[in-house]
């Protein structure tokens, strides 16, 4: 082996010890062998309630669609990005709200701007701030936007606006409460192209089950639920993931170029579909 070849085998080693330590991994090698393959019988065990906490089914389907008619009542009164800021400050419906996160975290960029990201989730940083994508990943995003002259030409924002716990995936009632502000945030902005960041974004907003390593770099359509103008939108691998997976920067750039290309497509101020 060459010294070229090892330096790049260790690269490739520390990649991967990277992102299982991401994921949580801390041992490599258990004191004691243990039975991965048992299935242990499930223990039932009575919901832990919050103190003070009402008494209810959890995400019944009642509560659910209580919350995201709540909503949308909301977001539909909203005239502007300000006012929808406040609207979302104000709503109570997501669970996320009484998960432990600091604050509501909607949006940062341009009002009018011709492309809208979408992304999964504020993460620890974005709680602190006030504002998605402001993280680690959130600065690789800034980057490769700005590769492709876009960094002053877009509106970012995330499916839910409430930290997940542990920086967890949000779930898709926890989506769909917040789901009526990112179509009204879609409609005052009005963009040209949506950019949906990650599998938990893509995968929701365009109702599919497919994995974003299918997904991304595919243009489908998206159009609000309750119908109207349709919107191009083109998946794209997660900056977190990149940053774990750095081999995978070659797919983002694909990407970015797609993103690049259809814009310039749409010089005119139409949308293409």
């Amino acid at each position: 082996m060459t010294t070229s070849d090892a330096a790049s085998t260790d690269r490739e080693l520390e990649s991967a010890l990277a992102f299982w330590r991401d994921a949580g991994l801390e041992v490599c090698v258990e004191d004691s062998p243990i039975d991965r393959i048992h299935v242990p019988q499930p223990v039932r065990r009575p919901p832990i309630l919050a103190v003070g906490a009402p008494v209810q089914a959890e995400g019944s389907a009642t509560d659910i669609a209580a919350a995201v008619a709540d909503a949308r009542v909301r977001a539909a009164e909203a005239q502007t990005l300000d006012a929808l800021s406040a609207a979302i400050a104000a709503f109570e419906g997501c669970p996320l709200r009484r998960s432990g996160a600091k604050q509501p975290v909607f949006a940062r960029g341009k009002p009018d701007a011709r492309v809208m990201l979408i992304g999964e989730g504020p993460g620890a940083e974005e709680d602190q701030r006030g504002e998605p994508f402001v993280g680690q990943a959130g600065r690789l995003l800034d980057r490769m936007l700005d590769a492709i002259d876009l960094t002053d030409d877009v509106f970012i924002t995330n499916t839910v606006f409430w930290r997940p716990p542990g920086n967890r995936t949000p779930t898709l009632e926890e989506q769909l409460t917040c789901a009526p502000f990112v179509e009204r945030a879609v409609a005052l902005v009005q963009p040209r192209l949506l950019v949906l960041v990650g599998g938990a974004a893509a995968k929701f907003m365009l109702k599919t089950d497919e994995g974003v390593l299918k997904l991304r770099g595919q243009w489908r359509d998206w159009r609000p639920s309750e119908g109207g103008q349709s919107y191009p939108a083109l998946p794209m691998l997660h900056p977190a993931y990149l940053l774990r997976q750095p081999r995978e920067k070659a797919k983002a750039w694909q990407d970015l170029l797609s993103l690049s290309e259809r814009l310039a497509a749409t010089g005119d101020g139409s949308l293409v579909s």
